[in-house]
């Protein structure tokens, strides 16, 4: 059975952390499992040249190679006397500096982790705690865990499928692929996306990102994505934009950035956050209320979600855009 990447890339990094001296790729080749077989494997394929091997294994180490660099790991290449390259990863060169946290910086990472205590990343975040501690970490007191069991405790729930492979798709910075269902559409269609970053606005995660289709920025909310997220290769076409701009970006995408305000009617009771944000209230009667509201990019969308408790009475663009996206819900 072939050895996985990561056992490869753990083996590589063993090997040049732990010699004294610079190995040659000769010496790497013989002494790692996996460069054998890989060797052995090619040069059976192609037994006539009896050059398989060799160039099996120069591609299979210098992608090896680039990833622990990508990873962080700073390889050394020393030329010998007789002019032969030799390897190594000197471990001074490689040791992080003591950890020098304050208690309210411990606090404040031990808050971080218990925001995603009901997410993908529990198990990440309550590893990297642990890492931390047992390097010097403060166990410090939280001051916000103060509270008794039961209370309130910051979490970002998770549930979308797509969320983890497109938080590594970020990460790595590879192009995606998925199906994706406006709220107005019927049938979900097919979108090429170069993912920037994923954030969270009024309880819903959003993928923000270039559109190859549409060459524009355009915003995705998680729950509309069908289906599988494929990852794609090659580089980005586009620059990413910093981390303030992409949020600003989810934001104007997701309403939460005004430029007008509208009318609405709503019914007595219902739409709590509507009337969180309403600039004006007043009774109508007959169990209705007429509401000021922000109108940004997306409050049709947002209207949808509250069913016969929403009437729109002002502008007539966003009354049409809502009746548009009742009547695909309504199609199926």
């Amino acid at each position: 059975m072939a050895i996985a990447k990561a056992e490869r890339l753990m083996n590589l990094a063993l090997c040049l952390l732990g010699t004294r001296r610079p190995l040659t790729k000769r010496e790497l080749r013989e002494s790692i499992e996996a460069y054998i077989e890989a060797a052995a494997a090619a040069s059976a394929a192609n037994s006539a040249s009896g050059s398989g091997g060799d160039e099996a294994f120069n591609r299979m180490f210098e992608r090896d190679k680039d990833d622990l660099r990508e990873l962080g790991l700073i390889i050394e290449t020393v030329e010998s006397v007789d002019g032969e390259i030799g390897y190594l990863a000197r471990r001074d060169s490689n040791r992080l500096p003591p950890i020098t946290l304050d208690a309210e910086e411990a606090a404040a990472l031990g808050l971080a982790a218990k925001v995603w205590q009901q997410a993908r990343l529990a198990g990440a975040a309550s590893g990297a705690l642990q890492k931390l501690r047992a390097a010097g970490m403060p166990l410090a007191e939280d001051p916000y865990d103060t509270q008794p069991a039961g209370a309130l405790e910051p979490r970002i729930p998770v549930h979308e499928a797509a969320f983890e492979p497109l938080m590594l798709a970020c990460r790595d910075r590879r192009p995606v692929m998925f199906d994706y269902r406006k709220s107005n559409a019927a049938r979900p269609e097919q979108r090429h996306v170069e993912p920037w970053a994923l954030e969270c606005w009024r309880g819903h995660w959003y993928l923000a990102g270039w559109d190859r289709e549409r060459t524009a920025e355009r915003v995705f909310r998680l729950s509309r994505i069908t289906g599988k997220v494929r990852l794609r290769a090659g580089a980005y076409s586009a620059e990413v934009p910093d981390h303030v701009t992409v949020r600003e970006t989810v934001e104007r995408w997701s309403g939460e950035t005004a430029t007008r305000t509208a009318r609405i009617k709503l019914r007595s009771g219902h739409g709590y956050p509507l009337r969180a944000r309403a600039l004006h209230t007043h009774p109508l009667g007959d169990g209705w209320d007429e509401l000021e509201v922000p109108y940004g990019h997306g409050l049709d969308a947002w209207l949808v979600e509250f069913g016969p408790d929403v009437v729109v009475l002002a502008p007539d663009e966003l009354r049409a855009d809502v009746i548009d996206r009742l009547r695909a819900v309504a199609k199926g």
